[in-house]
């Protein structure tokens, strides 16, 4: 099976595409508080086919394995998987939405297991060190995407400059709205 080979891999293609379905939710953390370490931001996603067709006209990644259902069976998957720099792009989006202005500075990813076409993935971004840096503050995360609540997808860690350590929840929603509005 393909999944024996993918620990020696040196990367592997996930996406991941935005929809207005997303959730938002807190672990340990409440609106306009201050980041701790320890502390756990959230944010699911379901992946449509329509976002794995948008995400290839982007990037120009048109692998069969996410297009074609006989390719991705050939391949040892049960059905067209979603690419897995698709579902990964859940944790830049997930720390820009609680701090607006954040930059993404590294990330290292693990993928564990396939997304499929209309999984419900859920993004875990823990907070693991801090430290403020010229008025700013450097962060480490561990990151880490389940699905089905319990299915390890990608794990990995991830660094980002904040211009706070203060998260609101209300600016996070009306960034959102304005940067996807409905069609």
């Amino acid at each position: 099976m393909l999944f024996k080979y993918m620990k020696s891999w040196p990367f592997v293609s996930i996406s991941s595409s935005i929809s207005i379905a997303s959730s938002y939710s807190y672990s340990s953390v409440s609106s306009a508080s201050p980041l701790k370490i320890g502390d756990v931001l959230k944010k699911s996603q379901k992946f449509s086919h329509q976002d794995v067709l948008r995400f290839s006209n982007l990037t120009h990644d048109s692998n069969p394995l996410h297009f074609d259902s006989q390719s991705a069976r050939d391949a040892g998957f049960r059905d067209c998987i979603v690419h897995g720099m698709l579902v990964a792009a859940l944790f830049p989006r997930t720390i820009a939405s609680y701090f607006p202005g954040a930059v993404y500075i590294s990330q290292s990813l693990q993928f564990k297991l396939p997304v499929y076409i209309e999984d419900e993935v859920v993004a875990e971004v823990q907070a693991r060190s801090l430290r403020e840096h010229k008025k700013r503050y450097i962060a480490k995360f561990s990151t880490k995407c389940l699905k089905n609540g319990e299915l390890l997808v990608i794990d990995g860690e991830a660094m980002a400059i904040l211009p706070t350590l203060t998260m609101n929840e209300e600016q996070c929603t009306r960034q959102q709205q304005i940067s996807h509005p409905r069609s």
